[in-house]
């Protein structure tokens, strides 16, 4: 597997159900009570980050997928840490619900807003840079998605193209976020590691590859 300089990569690599993953990440809070649980996803471009918490969710049908793109939207790609906690997490955790308008969404005339119902069960928040320090107090569990660079790469392409505007926007990207992930390290602070996309043969709808936490 072809990683990025400073990223350690998962081993003990196996198969488990969607359902297992999500009961897993579950029994990381057994205490949480009066409000949701919140989950992390984090991973590098193009590691599947979204389509991993529309799996979840799929199985935990009173949650909610908040994206940090629609806080680095017309904002900053990782300098988002502190709106999140303010508008997000601390409601989140006074068991209140969430109705927010980013600045910018309000700046560029953005239609709608991030909305968490009350009474959901878990908040899936996915996004590259979710797992860092400032924010750990506040999340119950974390998935860190680690895939080949090469794998990823591919996908992008596939999903954003190849334009020159898109190459550059991508190098302005990797500029910020090399360093970012390389200080913050999260795959050894997550709770579960899955593998994204997987080599090993498995049936993407109901099951996931993971492997365990680590080691810093």
């Amino acid at each position: 597997m072809r990683l990025h300089h400073g990223e350690t990569e998962a081993v003990g690599w196996r198969l488990v159900t969607v359902f297992d993953a999500v009961r897993q990440l579950r029994d990381a809070s057994p205490d949480v009570t009066g409000r949701p649980r919140v989950i992390a996803i984090d991973g590098r471009g193009g590691a599947g980050k979204t389509t991993l918490a529309e799996k979840l969710a799929t199985v935990e049908p009173n949650s909610a997928i908040v994206h940090t793109d629609d806080f680095a939207w017309n904002h900053a790609c990782f300098d988002w840490g502190a709106v999140l906690v303010e508008n997000i997490l601390q409601p989140l955790h006074r068991g209140q619900p969430v109705d927010f308008r980013p600045d910018a969404w309000v700046r560029h005339d953005r239609a709608g807003s991030i909305a968490i119902p009350a009474g959901t069960d878990v908040v899936w928040v996915e996004g590259t840079g979710v797992i860092r320090e400032e924010l750990l107090p506040w999340l119950d569990a974390s998935v860190y998605v680690q895939g080949d660079l090469d794998e990823q790469e591919r996908l992008l392409v596939a999903r954003d193209g190849d334009s020159p505007e898109q190459q550059e926007h991508v190098t302005n990207w990797l500029r910020e976020e090399l360093p970012f992930m390389l200080r913050e390290r999260p795959w050894s602070r997550a709770t579960l590691i899955v593998a994204g996309p997987s080599r090993i043969d498995h049936d993407p709808d109901t099951e996931l590859v993971v492997g365990p936490p680590i080691s810093p």
